[in-house]
């Protein structure tokens, strides 16, 4: 097939170079992004390969939309022949224990458990693209003989190190997480470290092969590690951790290629307004408070403020209200009463908080186990470092700050919220009927939803074209994928940078804020908007300040 560019919201662009798993379209699509990185566009992100295609994403507030398209186009046609990729040597213990479905395999392939071993371990595969989690490097051809499809029931557990077969690809477990892929074997081989220049140990265009270490007990993987943090110096302190508190800023970017989540912020113009108030830069680390709030004591004078959700903040026992910058003595007691609106509040301290940047991120992954305090949410009795650095001073309070906020941090009543949207990279797999019961319907947000995606149900189903299974492509925030069910998923900070469900649509930047602060229960409308109308949005909130 001819190169394709779609849109992909207003804040990303996707390049599709083919159509199925192929050596030379993925080496094309390395190339374009390659030769795309060495261009360094204003407000580019990150750009990411895959096997077939080519995304971009990029800050629709300053990147110029129409030079990043005119310039993916013609180089799907110029860039030079990729060149890169090491060949890596993969030790294997394979069966038993450490592969619990190589027996499954061959009764698949009608062989003996040996002859699974010799034909996995007999050839060199390609790293086609890294994605799923950090580090998680998706590769082929498997044996066509060998070529299981995944389990029925995908496990609860699949520990780190773990090497299976899912069809016509192989992969390596960088983590321990759920999976359904038949796992045959296991390598003592650490695929990620944030410790090292280059984290991932593949990088798409990479050459592989396994080795098989008969017998051998595999040693523990290394785990990367943590900065110690500094014991003395300005620190809030944990009480009560509340439901669900976590560091985050502006969010990881750069790592997509490398299969690492952008987390950072639910509702970023929040976290920008409490950041704004007490002279931090926008994207400063801060506290994200979910629904139920945590109790904090402040352990040196300090000015904090808090945006976004109203869960009812007092300190030292008075009521305080959101957006205005609030004075804290030594000892001040931060408690939440309850929630009246919203589902996410920021609560930001002059100087920010000063936990280690992991890959240039303060921002909690707790799926990765990665940022804010040891990748996980806060816990009572936990000492949260405040930084000393601001920027200029221009105190500004009130109604002043109170202009900045964007509407999206408004939610929390039982009235469907509107989200505005605009199609997504793969609108080509849906009839025109299901982007009519898109708008139609209202779509309610499931209790297990959470930062990763809001899982979503309806009266409306969403049907797609056929039943045929998609090629893993690249995911974007605000994008609704659906799977066969036809309940849509959308995805947020914390999504998988790959996925293997159609995106119908795309929510648009200027209403992120608002789809940010979404909570178990809230209803739904989607309504679809121009990509012209989407950029317009963006430069009337870029304008008033807030992000």
């Amino acid at each position: 097939m001819s190169a394709r560019l779609r849109d992909a919201g207003d804040a990303g662009l996707l390049l599709q170079l083919g159509s199925t798993i192929d050596p030379a379209i993925n080496a094309r699509a390395l190339a374009v992004a390659a030769a795309f990185r060495q261009r360094a566009f204003a407000g580019v992100r990150d750009v990411v390969p895959t096997y077939h295609s080519v995304a971009v994403h990029f800050d629709p507030a300053t990147a110029d939309r129409d030079a990043l398209a005119s310039a993916l186009e013609e180089m799907a046609t110029t860039a030079p022949a990729y060149d890169g990729g090491a060949l890596i040597e993969v030790p294997v213990t394979y069966g038993g224990e450490h592969g619990p479905d190589l027996d499954a395999v061959a009764g698949y392939a009608g062989l003996s458990p040996r002859a699974v071993i010799d034909r996995h371990a007999g050839r060199e595969y390609r790293v086609f693209m890294l994605g799923f989690m950090p580090g998680f490097p998706y590769m082929g051809l498997v044996d066509a003989a060998i070529a299981a499809p995944r389990r029925a029931t995908p496990r609860v557990r699949v520990p780190e190190g773990s090497v299976g077969i899912a069809g016509a690809q192989t992969g390596i477990y960088p983590c321990t997480s759920p999976g359904g892929w038949q796992i045959v074997g296991h390598t003592p081989m650490c695929l990620f470290d944030v410790v090292r220049p280059q984290p991932a140990t593949f990088a798409a265009g990479d050459r592989v092969r396994f080795v098989e270490a008969a017998g051998a007990v595999p040693p523990p993987v290394a785990r990367p590690r943590a900065e110690t943090l500094a014991s003395t110096g300005p620190a809030l302190t944990v009480v009560r951790p509340g439901l669900f508190t976590t560091i985050q800023d502006g969010g990881r970017w750069g790592y997509q290629a490398s299969g690492v989540p952008v987390a950072g912020a639910m509702d970023r113009s929040a976290l920008h307004v409490a950041n704004e108030i007490v002279g931090n830069g926008a994207d400063e680390a801060a506290l994200e408070i979910t629904l139920l709030g945590p109790e904090l004591r402040m352990e040196q004078s300090s000015v904090i403020a808090i945006a976004g959700a109203d869960l009812g903040a007092t300190v030292d026992g008075r009521a305080v209200p959101l957006n205005v910058a609030i004075a804290c003595r030594d000892g001040s007691q931060v408690r939440f009463t309850g929630r009246h609106r919203g589902g996410r509040a920021y609560l930001a301290v002059r100087g920010g908080l000063a936990v280690p940047r992991v890959l240039g991120s303060r921002s909690t992954d707790v799926r990765a186990v990665m940022g804010g305090l040891e990748g996980r949410a806060l816990r009572a009795g936990d000492r949260v470092p405040i930084g000393t650095e601001v920027r200029a001073s221009h105190d500004r309070g009130g109604m002043a700050i109170a202009t900045l906020m964007n509407v999206g941090s408004e939610t929390g009543s039982r009235e469907p919220v509107t989200l505005r949207v605009v199609h997504g990279p793969q609108y080509d797999w849906f009839p025109d009927e299901a982007f009519e019961r898109l708008q139609s319907g209202r779509f309610t947000v499931q209790p297990d939803s959470d930062r990763m995606g809001f899982r979503l149900s309806s009266d409306t189903t969403i049907a797609r074209r056929s039943d045929e299974e998609m090629i893993s492509d690249a995911t974007f925030t605000g994008a609704l994928q659906v799977p066969p069910s036809g309940q849509p998923i959308l995805l947020m900070a914390d999504r998988p940078t790959t996925g293997g469900y159609p995106q119908i649509a795309v929510v648009i930047s200027a209403d992120l804020p608002r789809a940010g602060q979404l909570v178990p229960g809230d209803e739904i409308r989607f309504t679809f908007c121009s990509l012209a109308e989407a950029q317009a949005a963006v430069r009337r909130t870029h304008g008033s300040g807030a992000a």
